[in-house]
C-alpha cells in the first residue's frame, strides 16, 4: 500500500509543480498555456547540469534558470511586445521541443536520450528533495495569494488592472514577477522529473504542463482546489501505470486514462469556474 501512495505521490510532482506556476501566471492575467515548455526546459537544464556538474542540487538549478529564461521570453513577447499570449505560448512551447532535441543531439549524439543522470542518492521514498518541495508549491502558493502584499497586487492585477495602476501599482512588474515566477515553480518540477527518471528524453514531459493548465482551470485558480485535481489526474496516471500489461485490457486504452479524465473534468465542471477577469487581456 505504501509503495502505491508513493508512486502516486512522484507522479503527482511535476503536476503540482507545473500547477503552481499556472495558477500564479493565470492570477496575475496572463494565461499560462507555456507551462509544457517550462517543464520540459526544466528537465533538459536539470539533466545537462546535473549531468556537467555530478551535483543534483546544481541540476536542479540548472532546470529552473532554463524554465524561467524560456518564461522571460514569454513576459518579454506578452508585455513588452504586446503578443497574442495563446500564439506565444504555443510558439514556445514548438521552441523548447525543437530546441532541446537539437542540442541533445549536438551534446550527446542522440535525438532520444541523454546519459544517465544520477541524481539524489536520498530523499526517501518519494524519491528526491525535490519531491517533497514539490507537495509543499501549491498550498506555500495559497499563503503568498491569501496573506502577503505581493499576493495582493497579484490578484489584484489579474482581475482590475485599471484599479491597480489608478492605486499605484506597476501591472507590468507584477506580471513579470508571477511570469518568471511561474517558470520557476514549474521548471522545478522538470527538473524532478528528470532526476526522478534519472535521464532527459524527448518529449518525455507527455503533456503533463497541459494536464497542470486542466488541474488550474478544474481547481478554478485556487491552489489548494488546484492541488487536489493534480492529485486526482495523478491517481488517473498511476491506475494507468498499474493497468499497463493487464490482458483483459488494451494497452491504448489504459493509456488514454490520464487525458480522458482531463477531457471529462473540463466538459463537465469546468464551465461553471469564472476566470480572472483580466485573463489574457494586455495591460490598457
Amino acid at each position: 500500500m505504501s509503495d502505491l501512495l508513493f508512486q502516486w505521490l512522484r507522479i503527482a510532482a511535476p503536476y503540482l509543480c507545473a500547477a503552481a506556476g499556472g495558477v500564479l501566471s493565470e492570477r496575475a492575467g496572463i494565461i499560462a498555456l507555456t507551462l509544457e515548455g517550462y517543464l520540459l526546459a526544466g528537465a533538459f537544464g536539470a539533466a545537462l547540469g546535473a549531468l556537467a556538474t555530478d551535483g543534483p542540487w546544481l541540476g536542479v538549478a540548472a532546470g529552473i534558470g532554463a524554465a524561467t529564461a524560456v518564461a522571460a521570453l514569454h513576459a518579454a513577447a506578452t508585455l513588452r511586445f504586446r503578443a497574442d499570449q495563446v500564439v506565444t505560448g504555443v510558439a514556445l512551447n514548438l521552441l523548447v521541443d525543437g530546441a532541446t532535441t537539437f542540442v541533445l543531439r549536438r551534446v550527446y549524439d542522440s535525438s532520444a536520450n541523454s546519459p544517465r543522470v544520477e541524481g539524489f542518492g536520498s530523499g526517501g521514498d518519494l524519491g528526491s528533495p525535490v519531491g517533497w518541495l514539490a507537495l509543499l508549491a501549491l498550498p506555500a502558493l495559497w499563503w503568498l495569494l491569501a496573506r502577503t502584499r505581493f499576493g495582493l497586487r497579484v490578484r489584484a492585477v489579474g482581475e482590475a488592472p485599471e484599479a491597480a495602476t489608478t492605486a499605484g501599482i506597476s501591472v507590468a512588474r507584477v506580471r513579470w514577477l508571477a511570469v518568471l515566477g511561474s517558470g520557476a515553480l514549474a521548471g522545478l518540477g522538470g527538473a524532478f522529473l528528470a532526476l526522478d527518471q534519472h535521464k532527459f528524453s524527448t518529449g518525455m514531459t507527455a503533456g503533463r504542463g497541459f494536464i497542470a493548465l486542466a488541474a488550474v482551470i478544474f481547481g478554478r485558480w485556487d491552489p489548494l482546489r488546484t492541488a487536489g485535481a493534480c492529485l486526482l489526474f495523478a491517481a488517473a496516471e498511476t491506475l494507468q501505470i498499474r493497468l499497463q500489461g493487464t490482458a483483459a485490457i488494451p494497452s491504448q486504452f489504459t493509456e488514454m486514462i490520464p487525458y480522458a479524465l482531463t477531457i471529462v473534468a473540463l466538459a463537465t465542471l469546468a464551465g461553471r469556474a469564472a476566470a480572472p477577469a483580466a485573463l489574457g487581456k494586455a495591460e490598457s
